[in-house]
């Protein structure tokens, strides 16, 4: 069974991505001192960027990447109500047949 590591608090993220951009240091040097992994901190400061409006074209921002996730658990609940609808209605034309 594969191990995960829970989630940072908020705070700690914040602060790792401020060391990270205020420190002149690498992302490896201070990945090491905080003793999270390297590609985490690198997530970090990504994600920072794009909520900044600095990231890609089209890249999501943390609140667009919530939104769709919400959207898309509704768009899935929706069609299984759907989904039991059409199921209750086959049922009961078929009993009237």
């Amino acid at each position: 069974m594969r191990k995960t590591n829970p989630p940072d608090p908020e705070p700690v993220r914040v602060d790792a991505v401020a060391l990270v951009q205020t420190s002149g240091k690498s992302i490896p040097v201070v990945a090491r001192e905080l003793g999270v992994s390297e590609q985490a901190l690198r997530t970090w400061c990504n994600r920072t960027a794009i909520d900044a409006g600095q990231g890609p074209p089209g890249a999501l921002t943390s609140e667009e990447r919530s939104e769709l996730t919400r959207l898309r658990r509704q768009v899935r609940v929706l069609e299984q109500e759907r989904e039991i609808r059409n199921k209750a209605a086959a049922c009961f034309a078929q009993e009237t047949s």
